[in-house]
C-alpha cells in the first residue's frame, strides 16, 4: 500500500525500544511517507516536531496506565502536528482518557492499513479541530469589538456590528480584520457623542 506523492507526509516515529520503533519506522516507510525515526525524551517531542516540520507523530506508548497518560498529556500540549498513540493494548477507559487530552486516534498493530488509516484520520481531525477552534476565535474577537463600539459609541449591539460590517464592506476587508483593529487601536480612538452610530472613529483602524 504506497500512497500518493501528493499525500506523502513527513512522520515522527518515537519512543519505545529500538526493535518497536524500527518495526514501527518501517511500516510506516511502505506506506511511501518520509520517516524521522527517533528515540526521544518526552520534553524533545514538541521541539522535534517543530524543528522537522512534521505533519504526524507516531508515540509509542506501549501499556496503558497513569504514566503513560502523563506523557499523552505533556507530548499533545508541545506537539506542533496531531498525535497517534501506539498501544500495546486495547483499554477502551485509557483510550477515552487519552482522547480527552488530545489524542486524535490510535493503533494497536503495524498493520499498513491501519496504520493509514489512522494517519488519515488524525489530519482531518486536526483540521476540523483548528478550523472549529477559528471559527469559536473569531467570534470572540467580533464580541469584544462589538463591545468596544457599544461602550464608545453609547449603541446597543445590533447598531455596533452594523458599524462593523459597513465598515469592512466599505474597505472590501474581513469583518473579523476589523474587529481586531477595533481592539487594537481602540485606546487610541477619541470619544464620540453617545448616540452617533455612525461616529468615523472606525475610519481609523485599517
Amino acid at each position: 500500500m504506497n500512497v500518493n506523492p501528493v499525500d506523502r507526509l513527513r512522520v515522527l516515529v518515537t519512543d519505545g525500544d529500538a526493535a518497536r520503533l524500527d518495526e514501527l519506522s518501517s511500516a510506516v516507510a511502505r506506506l511511501g511517507h518520509d520517516v524521522i525515526s527517533r528515540r526521544a525524551s518526552l520534553g524533545d517531542v514538541g521541539v522535534i516536531t517543530v524543528e522537522e516540520r512534521v505533519d504526524v507523530a507516531l508515540v509509542i506508548v506501549g501499556e496503558a496506565g497513569d504514566h503513560a497518560l502523563q506523557m499523552i498529556d505533556g507530548i499533545v500540549h508541545q506537539a506542533a502536528c496531531p498525535v497517534i498513540a501506539f498501544l500495546d493494548v486495547e483499554d477502551r477507559d485509557f483510550v477515552n482518557e487519552a482522547a480527552r487530552r488530545g489524542i486524535f486516534a490510535y493503533v494497536t498493530s503495524e498493520e499498513e492499513g491501519e496504520l493509514q488509516s489512522a494517519i488519515d484520520i488524525v489530519l482531518r481531525r486536526f483540521a476540523e479541530y483548528h478550523n472549529l477552534e477559528g471559527a469559536f476565535g473569531r467570534r470572540a474577537i467580533t464580541e469584544r469589538a462589538k463591545g468596544i463600539l457599544m461602550e464608545r459609541h453609547g449603541v446597543d449591539e445590533q447598531a455596533a456590528f452594523e458599524m462593523l460590517r459597513k465598515h469592512a464592506r466599505e474597505r472590501q476587508s474581513k469583518l473579523v480584520d476589523v474587529a481586531q483593529a477595533v481592539i487594537d487601536t481602540h485606546r487610541l480612538l477619541p470619544a464620540a457623542p453617545t448616540g452617533r452610530a455612525d461616529n468615523p472613529a472606525l475610519d481609523h483602524p485599517s
